[in-house]
Protein backbone atom coordinates (compact mmCIF):
# COMPACT_ATOMS: atom_id res chain seq x y z
CA UNK A 1 0.00 0.00 0.00
CA UNK A 2 1.37 3.42 -0.95
CA UNK A 3 -0.01 6.72 0.32
CA UNK A 4 1.37 10.24 0.06
CA UNK A 5 2.67 10.11 3.62
CA UNK A 6 4.60 6.92 2.92
CA UNK A 7 4.18 3.23 2.07
CA UNK A 8 2.86 0.64 4.49
CA UNK A 9 2.14 -3.05 4.33
CA UNK A 10 -1.27 -4.72 4.24
CA UNK A 11 -0.88 -8.34 5.36
CA UNK A 12 -3.72 -10.62 4.24
CA UNK A 13 -3.89 -14.27 5.20
CA UNK A 14 -4.87 -16.89 7.74
CA UNK A 15 -3.20 -17.80 11.03
CA UNK A 16 -1.74 -14.32 11.57
CA UNK A 17 -2.72 -13.71 15.21
CA UNK A 18 0.43 -15.17 16.80
CA UNK A 19 2.63 -13.25 14.36
CA UNK A 20 1.25 -9.81 15.23
CA UNK A 21 4.34 -8.80 17.31
CA UNK A 22 6.61 -9.81 14.43
CA UNK A 23 4.64 -7.72 11.93
CA UNK A 24 4.54 -4.67 14.21
CA UNK A 25 8.27 -4.87 14.96
CA UNK A 26 8.97 -5.01 11.23
CA UNK A 27 6.71 -2.02 10.52
CA UNK A 28 8.05 0.15 13.36
CA UNK A 29 11.65 -1.00 13.38
CA UNK A 30 11.32 -2.57 16.82
CA UNK A 31 8.55 -3.61 19.18
CA UNK A 32 7.66 -0.68 21.48
CA UNK A 33 7.16 -1.10 25.22
CA UNK A 34 3.56 0.03 25.58
CA UNK A 35 0.34 -0.04 23.60
CA UNK A 36 -3.34 0.83 23.91
CA UNK A 37 -5.56 -1.80 22.30
CA UNK A 38 -8.98 -0.46 21.36
CA UNK A 39 -11.20 -3.52 21.06
CA UNK A 40 -14.56 -4.00 19.47
CA UNK A 41 -16.84 -5.67 22.04
CA UNK A 42 -17.31 -8.46 19.49
CA UNK A 43 -13.57 -9.04 18.99
CA UNK A 44 -12.47 -10.26 22.43
CA UNK A 45 -11.49 -13.69 21.12
CA UNK A 46 -8.96 -12.02 18.80
CA UNK A 47 -7.36 -9.80 21.46
CA UNK A 48 -3.68 -9.14 21.90
CA UNK A 49 -2.39 -12.08 23.93
CA UNK A 50 0.56 -12.38 21.55
CA UNK A 51 1.60 -8.79 22.22
CA UNK A 52 1.47 -9.30 25.99
CA UNK A 53 3.48 -12.52 25.63
CA UNK A 54 6.07 -10.57 23.65
CA UNK A 55 6.53 -8.17 26.55
CA UNK A 56 4.33 -5.27 25.49
CA UNK A 57 2.54 -3.52 28.37
CA UNK A 58 -0.92 -3.71 26.82
CA UNK A 59 -3.81 -1.55 28.04
CA UNK A 60 -7.12 -2.85 26.68
CA UNK A 61 -10.11 -0.57 26.15
CA UNK A 62 -13.47 -1.74 24.83
CA UNK A 63 -15.67 0.24 22.44
CA UNK A 64 -19.22 -0.64 21.45
CA UNK A 65 -19.28 -0.82 17.62
CA UNK A 66 -22.24 1.54 17.16
CA UNK A 67 -22.60 4.91 15.50
CA UNK A 68 -23.62 6.70 18.76
CA UNK A 69 -20.46 5.34 20.44
CA UNK A 70 -18.33 6.74 17.62
CA UNK A 71 -18.14 10.06 19.43
CA UNK A 72 -15.94 12.72 20.98
CA UNK A 73 -16.88 11.35 24.39
CA UNK A 74 -15.47 7.95 23.46
CA UNK A 75 -12.38 9.65 22.02
CA UNK A 76 -11.75 11.51 25.26
CA UNK A 77 -12.10 8.31 27.30
CA UNK A 78 -9.54 6.57 25.12
CA UNK A 79 -7.14 9.52 25.17
CA UNK A 80 -7.26 9.54 28.96
CA UNK A 81 -6.61 5.78 28.98
CA UNK A 82 -3.52 6.34 26.83
CA UNK A 83 -2.38 9.08 29.20
CA UNK A 84 -2.97 6.92 32.28
CA UNK A 85 -0.99 4.11 30.62
CA UNK A 86 1.89 6.58 30.15
CA UNK A 87 2.10 6.01 26.41
CA UNK A 88 4.70 8.21 24.76
CA UNK A 89 5.34 8.98 21.11
CA UNK A 90 7.42 5.82 20.69
CA UNK A 91 4.45 3.63 21.66
CA UNK A 92 1.45 2.64 19.55
CA UNK A 93 -2.31 2.19 19.42
CA UNK A 94 -4.05 -0.89 18.00
CA UNK A 95 -7.54 -0.90 16.54
CA UNK A 96 -9.05 -4.38 16.78
CA UNK A 97 -12.50 -4.79 15.29
CA UNK A 98 -14.73 -3.45 12.58
CA UNK A 99 -14.75 -0.13 10.77
CA UNK A 100 -16.26 1.91 13.60
CA UNK A 101 -13.60 0.85 16.09
CA UNK A 102 -10.87 1.33 13.51
CA UNK A 103 -12.06 4.88 12.81
CA UNK A 104 -12.12 5.80 16.50
CA UNK A 105 -8.82 4.12 17.36
CA UNK A 106 -7.16 5.74 14.36
CA UNK A 107 -8.46 9.15 15.41
CA UNK A 108 -7.07 8.64 18.91
CA UNK A 109 -3.70 7.66 17.40
CA UNK A 110 -3.79 10.74 15.15
CA UNK A 111 -4.42 13.13 18.04
CA UNK A 112 -2.65 11.66 21.09
CA UNK A 113 0.61 13.59 21.52
CA UNK A 114 -0.03 14.94 18.00
CA UNK A 115 0.26 11.50 16.49
CA UNK A 116 1.51 8.04 17.43
CA UNK A 117 1.78 4.85 15.39
CA UNK A 118 -1.49 3.15 14.55
CA UNK A 119 -1.80 -0.60 13.94
CA UNK A 120 -5.04 -1.62 12.26
CA UNK A 121 -6.30 -5.17 12.85
CA UNK A 122 -9.66 -5.36 11.04
CA UNK A 123 -11.88 -8.28 12.04
CA UNK A 124 -14.87 -7.75 9.72
CA UNK A 125 -15.08 -8.06 5.96
CA UNK A 126 -16.19 -4.45 5.60
CA UNK A 127 -13.20 -3.22 7.58
CA UNK A 128 -10.76 -5.40 5.64
CA UNK A 129 -11.94 -4.37 2.19
CA UNK A 130 -12.58 -0.70 2.90
CA UNK A 131 -12.44 1.02 6.29
CA UNK A 132 -8.95 -0.13 7.30
CA UNK A 133 -7.34 1.12 4.08
CA UNK A 134 -6.53 4.73 3.32
CA UNK A 135 -6.02 6.50 6.63
CA UNK A 136 -9.42 8.08 7.16
CA UNK A 137 -10.16 8.36 10.88
CA UNK A 138 -12.88 10.17 12.78
CA UNK A 139 -16.02 10.33 14.84
CA UNK A 140 -19.58 11.60 14.54
CA UNK A 141 -21.26 14.74 15.83
CA UNK A 142 -24.89 15.53 16.56
CA UNK A 143 -26.62 18.73 15.48
CA UNK A 144 -28.89 20.92 17.59
CA UNK A 145 -31.84 18.62 16.94
CA UNK A 146 -29.91 15.53 18.06
CA UNK A 147 -29.49 14.18 14.53
CA UNK A 148 -26.29 12.19 14.13
CA UNK A 149 -23.88 13.50 11.49
CA UNK A 150 -21.35 10.94 10.33
CA UNK A 151 -17.59 11.48 10.35
CA UNK A 152 -17.76 15.25 10.87
CA UNK A 153 -14.59 15.32 13.00
CA UNK A 154 -11.48 13.45 11.99
CA UNK A 155 -8.03 13.35 10.51
CA UNK A 156 -6.05 11.55 7.82
CA UNK A 157 -3.62 9.30 9.69
CA UNK A 158 -2.23 6.34 7.81
CA UNK A 159 -1.63 3.12 9.75
CA UNK A 160 1.89 1.77 10.15
CA UNK A 161 0.55 -1.63 9.04
CA UNK A 162 -2.78 -3.37 8.43
CA UNK A 163 -3.03 -7.00 9.55
CA UNK A 164 -6.09 -8.70 8.03
CA UNK A 165 -6.39 -12.19 9.49
CA UNK A 166 -9.05 -13.97 7.44
CA UNK A 167 -9.63 -16.41 10.31
CA UNK A 168 -11.56 -13.67 12.14
CA UNK A 169 -14.21 -13.75 9.41
CA UNK A 170 -15.22 -17.31 10.36
CA UNK A 171 -16.72 -15.99 13.61
CA UNK A 172 -18.85 -13.27 11.98
CA UNK A 173 -22.65 -13.51 11.99
CA UNK A 174 -23.90 -14.10 8.45
CA UNK A 175 -25.53 -10.67 8.23
CA UNK A 176 -22.33 -8.88 9.29
CA UNK A 177 -20.33 -10.78 6.67
CA UNK A 178 -22.88 -9.97 3.96
CA UNK A 179 -22.84 -6.28 4.88
CA UNK A 180 -19.17 -6.12 3.93
CA UNK A 181 -20.08 -7.22 0.43
CA UNK A 182 -21.81 -3.89 -0.19
CA UNK A 183 -18.40 -2.20 -0.36
CA UNK A 184 -17.13 -5.03 -2.58
CA UNK A 185 -19.90 -4.31 -5.11
CA UNK A 186 -18.92 -0.65 -5.04
CA UNK A 187 -15.29 -1.56 -5.75
CA UNK A 188 -16.39 -3.83 -8.58
CA UNK A 189 -18.21 -0.91 -10.22
CA UNK A 190 -15.05 1.20 -9.95
CA UNK A 191 -12.69 -1.58 -11.04
CA UNK A 192 -12.49 -0.96 -14.81
CA UNK A 193 -10.75 2.40 -14.35
CA UNK A 194 -8.36 0.98 -11.75
CA UNK A 195 -6.75 -1.89 -13.63
CA UNK A 196 -9.50 -4.43 -12.88
CA UNK A 197 -11.59 -4.53 -16.08
CA UNK A 198 -13.23 -7.82 -15.06
CA UNK A 199 -14.13 -6.71 -11.53
CA UNK A 200 -17.92 -6.80 -11.79
CA UNK A 201 -18.01 -9.93 -13.96
CA UNK A 202 -15.64 -11.69 -11.54
CA UNK A 203 -17.84 -10.88 -8.54
CA UNK A 204 -20.92 -12.07 -10.43
CA UNK A 205 -19.14 -15.32 -11.28
CA UNK A 206 -18.11 -16.14 -7.68
CA UNK A 207 -21.11 -14.65 -5.84
CA UNK A 208 -22.18 -17.96 -4.29
CA UNK A 209 -18.62 -19.06 -3.40
CA UNK A 210 -17.30 -16.12 -1.40
CA UNK A 211 -16.79 -18.12 1.80
CA UNK A 212 -14.40 -20.46 -0.01
CA UNK A 213 -10.92 -19.57 1.36
CA UNK A 214 -9.12 -18.86 -1.91
CA UNK A 215 -12.03 -16.85 -3.31
CA UNK A 216 -12.38 -14.90 -0.07
CA UNK A 217 -8.70 -14.02 -0.08
CA UNK A 218 -8.91 -12.83 -3.68
CA UNK A 219 -11.99 -10.76 -2.83
CA UNK A 220 -10.12 -8.94 -0.07
CA UNK A 221 -6.97 -8.55 -2.14
CA UNK A 222 -8.88 -7.09 -5.11
CA UNK A 223 -10.54 -4.46 -2.90
CA UNK A 224 -7.29 -3.56 -1.15
CA UNK A 225 -5.46 -3.16 -4.47
CA UNK A 226 -8.21 -0.94 -5.87
CA UNK A 227 -8.43 1.29 -2.82
CA UNK A 228 -4.64 1.52 -2.57
CA UNK A 229 -4.45 2.71 -6.17
CA UNK A 230 -7.05 5.41 -5.57
CA UNK A 231 -5.62 6.63 -2.26
CA UNK A 232 -2.04 6.73 -3.58
CA UNK A 233 -3.12 9.32 -6.11
CA UNK A 234 -5.35 11.39 -3.80
CA UNK A 235 -4.59 10.70 -0.16
CA UNK A 236 -6.64 13.53 1.35
CA UNK A 237 -9.62 13.56 -1.00
CA UNK A 238 -9.07 16.75 -2.94
CA UNK A 239 -12.62 17.81 -3.91
CA UNK A 240 -11.31 19.02 -7.27
CA UNK A 241 -9.17 15.99 -8.17
CA UNK A 242 -10.42 14.22 -11.32
CA UNK A 243 -10.79 10.48 -10.80
CA UNK A 244 -9.66 10.98 -7.20
CA UNK A 245 -10.63 9.53 -3.87
CA UNK A 246 -14.11 11.03 -4.01
CA UNK A 247 -15.06 8.20 -6.38
CA UNK A 248 -14.88 5.87 -3.38
CA UNK A 249 -17.96 7.66 -2.07
CA UNK A 250 -20.08 6.03 -4.76
CA UNK A 251 -23.43 5.28 -3.10
CA UNK A 252 -22.38 6.88 0.18
CA UNK A 253 -24.27 10.17 0.04
CA UNK A 254 -27.53 8.24 -0.09
CA UNK A 255 -26.20 5.65 2.38
CA UNK A 256 -25.14 8.16 5.04
CA UNK A 257 -28.51 9.91 4.81
CA UNK A 258 -30.39 6.75 5.75
CA UNK A 259 -28.14 4.58 7.91
CA UNK A 260 -28.69 6.58 11.11
CA UNK A 261 -32.50 6.60 10.75
CA UNK A 262 -34.04 4.30 13.35
CA UNK A 263 -36.62 1.70 12.44
CA UNK A 264 -35.88 1.19 8.76
CA UNK A 265 -36.76 -2.30 7.52
CA UNK A 266 -35.08 -4.40 4.86
CA UNK A 267 -35.10 -7.92 3.49
CA UNK A 268 -31.77 -9.50 4.41
CA UNK A 269 -31.08 -12.89 2.84
CA UNK A 270 -34.81 -13.60 2.66
CA UNK A 271 -35.76 -12.46 6.18
CA UNK A 272 -36.98 -9.12 7.49
CA UNK A 273 -34.45 -7.13 9.52
CA UNK A 274 -34.69 -3.78 11.30
CA UNK A 275 -32.04 -1.10 11.10
CA UNK A 276 -29.24 -0.71 8.58
CA UNK A 277 -25.63 -1.72 8.80
CA UNK A 278 -23.20 0.47 6.87
CA UNK A 279 -22.62 -2.05 4.08
CA UNK A 280 -26.37 -2.57 3.66
CA UNK A 281 -26.86 1.18 3.39
CA UNK A 282 -24.09 1.31 0.78
CA UNK A 283 -25.83 -1.43 -1.22
CA UNK A 284 -29.03 0.63 -1.23
CA UNK A 285 -27.03 3.75 -2.04
CA UNK A 286 -25.57 2.03 -5.10
CA UNK A 287 -29.05 1.28 -6.42
CA UNK A 288 -30.09 4.90 -5.81
CA UNK A 289 -26.92 6.19 -7.50
CA UNK A 290 -27.49 3.93 -10.52
CA UNK A 291 -31.03 5.31 -10.92
CA UNK A 292 -29.80 8.90 -10.52
CA UNK A 293 -27.05 8.25 -13.07
CA UNK A 294 -29.59 6.96 -15.59
CA UNK A 295 -31.86 9.97 -14.99
CA UNK A 296 -28.86 12.25 -15.48
CA UNK A 297 -28.12 10.61 -18.83
CA UNK A 298 -24.83 9.03 -17.73
CA UNK A 299 -25.61 5.31 -17.37
CA UNK A 300 -28.17 3.01 -18.94
CA UNK A 301 -30.99 1.62 -16.80
CA UNK A 302 -29.52 -1.84 -17.41
CA UNK A 303 -26.76 -1.03 -14.90
CA UNK A 304 -29.32 -0.64 -12.11
CA UNK A 305 -30.92 -3.97 -13.03
CA UNK A 306 -27.52 -5.69 -13.05
CA UNK A 307 -26.64 -4.31 -9.62
CA UNK A 308 -30.02 -5.33 -8.19
CA UNK A 309 -29.57 -8.91 -9.40
CA UNK A 310 -26.10 -9.12 -7.89
CA UNK A 311 -27.25 -7.69 -4.55
CA UNK A 312 -30.05 -10.27 -4.39
CA UNK A 313 -27.56 -13.08 -5.02
CA UNK A 314 -25.34 -11.74 -2.25
CA UNK A 315 -28.24 -11.51 0.21
CA UNK A 316 -28.14 -7.71 0.32
CA UNK A 317 -31.16 -5.38 0.15
CA UNK A 318 -32.15 -3.30 -2.86
CA UNK A 319 -35.15 -1.61 -1.20
CA UNK A 320 -35.95 -0.28 2.27
CA UNK A 321 -39.21 0.39 4.12
CA UNK A 322 -39.86 3.18 6.61
CA UNK A 323 -38.02 6.02 4.90
CA UNK A 324 -39.19 9.54 5.78
CA UNK A 325 -40.40 11.85 3.03
CA UNK A 326 -38.06 13.15 0.35
CA UNK A 327 -37.72 16.58 1.94
CA UNK A 328 -36.28 15.03 5.12
CA UNK A 329 -33.97 12.78 3.14
CA UNK A 330 -32.69 15.63 0.97
CA UNK A 331 -32.07 17.69 4.12
CA UNK A 332 -30.02 14.83 5.54
CA UNK A 333 -28.01 14.67 2.32
CA UNK A 334 -27.27 18.38 2.69
CA UNK A 335 -25.50 17.65 5.98
CA UNK A 336 -23.12 15.25 4.25
CA UNK A 337 -19.45 16.18 4.63
CA UNK A 338 -18.98 15.94 0.85
CA UNK A 339 -21.05 19.11 0.32
CA UNK A 340 -18.71 21.83 -1.03
CA UNK A 341 -19.60 25.54 -0.94
CA UNK A 342 -23.19 24.60 -0.15
CA UNK A 343 -23.56 22.54 -3.32
CA UNK A 344 -24.66 18.92 -3.14
CA UNK A 345 -22.23 16.54 -4.85
CA UNK A 346 -23.27 13.08 -5.97
CA UNK A 347 -20.92 10.33 -7.10
CA UNK A 348 -22.63 8.59 -10.03
CA UNK A 349 -21.55 5.38 -11.78
CA UNK A 350 -20.56 5.39 -15.43
CA UNK A 351 -21.60 2.69 -17.93
CA UNK A 352 -18.01 1.73 -18.81
CA UNK A 353 -17.00 1.54 -15.15
CA UNK A 354 -15.77 4.11 -12.69
CA UNK A 355 -17.72 7.09 -11.42
CA UNK A 356 -18.09 10.83 -11.86
CA UNK A 357 -18.57 13.48 -9.19
CA UNK A 358 -21.48 15.68 -10.25
CA UNK A 359 -22.25 18.98 -8.53
CA UNK A 360 -25.59 20.73 -8.34
CA UNK A 361 -27.62 17.68 -9.36
CA UNK A 362 -31.21 18.47 -10.33
CA UNK A 363 -33.56 17.86 -7.38
CA UNK A 364 -35.77 15.55 -9.44
CA UNK A 365 -32.78 13.34 -10.17
CA UNK A 366 -31.87 13.18 -6.47
CA UNK A 367 -35.45 12.28 -5.58
CA UNK A 368 -35.50 9.71 -8.37
CA UNK A 369 -32.66 7.93 -6.58
CA UNK A 370 -34.76 7.75 -3.43
CA UNK A 371 -37.71 6.38 -5.38
CA UNK A 372 -35.48 3.55 -6.59
CA UNK A 373 -34.95 2.21 -3.07
CA UNK A 374 -38.23 3.11 -1.39
CA UNK A 375 -40.03 -0.18 -0.77
CA UNK A 376 -43.40 -0.35 -2.46
CA UNK A 377 -42.73 2.53 -4.85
Amino acid sequence: MLAGSGPYEVVIGSGLRDRVPEFIASALGSLPKRALEVRDTNAATHAGAALASAGVELTPCTVNPSEPAKSLETTERLLRAALDAKLDRADFIVGLGGGIVGDVAGFVAATYRRGVAFINRPTTLLAMVDASIGGKTGVNLTDESGRLLKNMVGSFHQPAIVIADLDTLTTLPARVFRAGLGECVKHALLGPVHHQPDALAWLERVAEDLREPRTLRELVERSVRLKAAVVAGDEREDPHAPDGRAALNLGHTYAHAMETIAGLRIRSDGAEATGLMHGEAVALGLVAACRASALAGLAESALERRVRVLLERLGLPDAVAGLPDDDELVARMGADKKVVAGRQRLVLPLPEGGARVVEGVNAQIVRGGWAAVRAGS
